[in-house]
């Protein structure tokens, strides 16, 4: 039975019944593919379906949510039913009669799910070779394909009907190349919510050779100095430092509950005049895009923080319940087995002026970073620690030899108010946020930045 055929309403005023402020439905409709091609062959190749539907309640700024894979309508008025007898605080809630405009989508080319499985293995196996017939010092290699196809239906007690079909794909490529004892990593990962028209821009070929020069670009690079130096960060070095040392803060749950260094701050200065951050689920194409949030509210551009001032938080249903404001869209969730929780989407500093160029020659010797790696952050006092992936000395105002084994270290708020050149261009990165045990796609970005001093992890007196 398909889902529009159900009594949505009365499935709705079956979770009301004891009482309740609000009550949604959420369907999912999952169709996944994924590829895996280690020690030059295909390991695993599966497809999958998964479906299911979340009830949830919100009363007295609390949750209750269950969640099933039986999708017909006893299934779904008993579950209701357990969830009402979990509120029990009153009077019958009540629910408007549901309006809905159809299934959206955003635009996507060539859908995964038109494609044959063998041509999506010779995606895979295409950077596979590529990757091993490049040098002789490559040692592993692992390429991943993976898409997704998810329909979702959201309907609430005010009367919302949304539904939404989203698509995405994610594709990587990581190698492990040797020499003399060194070892040393490349990882390229391309996505987005598109279809295989992505491999018209990006080749699995160039997206197998970036990995591989990365790797070997590595092997060779010297071991990076130690201590507080001018750090130029890339606009390809993608969003990391944006999304760890600033954007988990401004969730508002984090907030609300104090584990933020930006609790309580809005309207306060947090970073650099020259700072502009921004969190937009509108953008076509990117990985942590889409039509709708997971609690059916319009995606939406948020602006975080404006020329260095907080501006506001990143809410969902209920958390914007507890400040007596809006949802900015926020709401999100790895699937119907969880319930919505405020997320980033595509979260990045916004672009400045100043031409790339002249940011790096204005530092006499620093450190460019070209491309970061993984990190962590304490969202309570803003304390980080990111590794850098690809990194290059600065000297004299020009990108000098390449370096490895560096870290960044500092504190987001600090480190926001010291930036003090913005460049005029912007480059995204893409990853699978985790949070409260979800992973969600997101994207993130920033353009060529100047920060005056950091302390960079190195070796210490190596110059």
């Amino acid at each position: 039975m398909e889902i529009k055929e159900l009594d949505t309403e009365r499935i709705l005023r079956e979770c009301l019944k004891k009482g309740g402020d609000y009550a949604d439905l959420y369907y999912e409709d999952t169709l996944n593919t994924s590829i895996v091609c280690e020690d030059q062959r295909i390991e695993k190749v599966i497809s999958g379906r998964d479906r299911g539907v979340g009830l949830r309640v919100i009363f007295g700024l609390k949750t209750a949510y269950a969640y099933t894979n039986s999708v017909d309508e006893d299934s779904l008025l008993e579950l209701a039913d357990t969830i009402s007898r979990m509120v029990a605080s009153g009077k019958t809630g009540s629910v408007a009669i549901l309006k809905g405009k159809g299934l959206e989508s955003m635009p996507v080319t060539i859908p995964p799910s038109s494609v044959p499985i063998d041509r999506k293995v010779d995606l895979v196996e295409k950077g596979n070779r590529c990757a091993w017939t490049m040098d002789k010092r490559v040692r592993q290699v692992k390429v991943v394909y993976g898409d997704g196809l998810r329909r979702v239906l959201i309907a609430n007690s005010e009367g919302n009907l949304v539904e939404e079909e989203r698509t995405h794909i994610l594709y990587f490529v990581h190698v492990v190349a040797e020499e003399g004892g060194v070892v040393q990593t490349g990882y390229e990962p391309i996505g987005g919510t598109l279809g295989l028209e992505i491999f018209d821009e990006d080749a699995p070929e160039e997206v197998a050779r970036r990995a591989v020069d990365r790797a070997l670009l590595m092997l060779r690079a010297r071991k990076a100095p130690g201590g507080r130096m001018p750090v130029v960060l890339s606009s390809e070095a993608g969003g990391t430092m944006i999304h760890e040392a600033i954007g988990h803060g401004l969730e508002a749950d984090l907030a609300q509950q104090g584990l933020s260094v930006f609790s309580g701050r809005v309207g306060e200065e947090v970073a650099s005049k020259v700072v502009t951050v921004v969190d937009d689920a509108t953008l076509p194409g990117k990985r942590g895009s889409f039509l709708y949030d997971d609690e059916g509210t319009p995606a939406q551009r948020t602006v975080l923080v404006e020329r260095g001032v907080l501006k506001g938080y990143l809410y969902d249903r209920l958390t914007a319940m507890k400040d007596g404001v809006e949802s900015t869209g926020n709401g999100r969730r790895e699937s119907y087995h969880y319930r919505p929780i405020p997320r980033m989407t595509n979260t990045f500093i916004a672009p400045g002026e100043l031409d790339p160029g002249s940011i790096i020659s204005s530092v006499e010797r620093g450190l460019f970073v070209k491309k970061m790696g993984g990190g962590q952050v304490n969202t309570v006092n803003g304390n980080f620690v990111f590794e850098v992936s690809e990194g290059y000395l600065i000297e004299k105002g020009k990108v000098g030899e390449p370096v490895r084994g560096a870290t960044l270290t500092g504190n987001g708020p600090e480190v926001l108010k010291m930036i003090d050149m913005v460049g005029n261009d912007l480059g995204f990165g893409i990853g699978t946020c985790g949070k409260d045990g979800q992973g969600v796609p997101v994207a993130d970005a920033q353009p060529t930045l100047r920060i005056p001093e950091m302390v960079v992890g190195g070796e210490i007196g190596k110059e």
